[in-house]
């Protein structure tokens, strides 16, 4: 998020009855996993990453969700050189001690920033490979050309041999997966974003709130939304962001 935020007003956020008018349905029908952000594992460090963020809180947080027997974990990290590459390493130590995926994700271009250049602190999949590589040893999964081992998401899954452990690495920038993607976010302010590289979305909250809202109304908004998602989009890290929005008002 940007260094100082204005955040959206209580009235255009979602409810917490909006969202959970489908949290329950979710569970209902099987919901295994979970993803967690976590970029570092040094308190103080933490908070400067992520702004606000108290790192025990967050640990507690995944503990929890070991305890609640989720069929899969992934903590998900975005490192950078000159600020976490140091601890690529212990990340990796903390989902294999405790039998949880990680994911590595190069850093994208949303919203305007100046306490970091980005093209000098980008910090690829390849590059992180190799300091993992100096302490395990990553066993390919999927096919030749490098694509997913399935299809439920863009990351490159990697297994170290010595337990049930998953290392992914999400590559926007050097290994584009516009054309395997299957992913869509609603943001807290309940839009559909088709794409974290463009604005298309699609106004769900309107879809909430209209005063003949039905579930098969949300679900054939949805569903109809999905012929406008672009085809690819374009990250460059040297050129300013196309996409203004901070990765925190995107939400997952």
């Amino acid at each position: 998020m940007a260094e100082e935020m204005t955040f959206a007003p209580k009235q255009h956020v979602l409810t917490l009855e909006e969202i959970q008018e489908v949290a329950r349905a979710f569970v209902e029908l099987g919901v295994s996993s979970i993803n967690i952000s976590l970029d570092s594992l040094q308190a103080r460090r933490f908070r400067q990453l992520t702004r606000y963020g108290n790192l025990d809180q967050v640990i507690a947080g995944i503990d929890a969700a070991i305890a609640a027997r989720f069929e899969r974990i992934r903590l998900n990290a975005v490192i950078l050189w000159g600020r976490n590459e140091d601890e690529a390493l212990d990340l990796v130590d903390f989902a294999v001690q405790r039998n949880i995926d990680i994911a590595f994700i190069e850093e994208m271009p949303l919203g305007l920033i100046d306490e970091h250049n980005r093209a000098l602190s980008f910090c690829s999949s390849d590059d992180l490979r190799a300091i993992i590589a100096t302490k395990y040893t990553l066993q390919a999964r999927g096919d030749p050309q490098g694509n997913p081992e399935d299809k439920s998401g863009p990351a490159r899954y990697f297994h170290t041999g010595t337990g049930p452990t998953r290392i992914g690495f999400i590559s926007p920038h050097s290994n584009s997966f516009c054309h395997l993607c299957n992913r869509v976010r609603v943001t807290a302010k309940g839009q559909l974003l088709l794409c974290l590289g463009h604005e298309h979305s699609v106004d769900l909250r309107a879809v909430l709130r209209a005063p003949h809202y039905s579930i098969d109304t949300l679900k054939h908004a949805i569903v109809d939304g999905m012929a406008v998602q672009p085809e690819r989009r374009h990250f460059d890290l040297d050129e300013t962001p196309d996409i203004v929005r901070f990765m925190n008002t995107t939400g997952g």
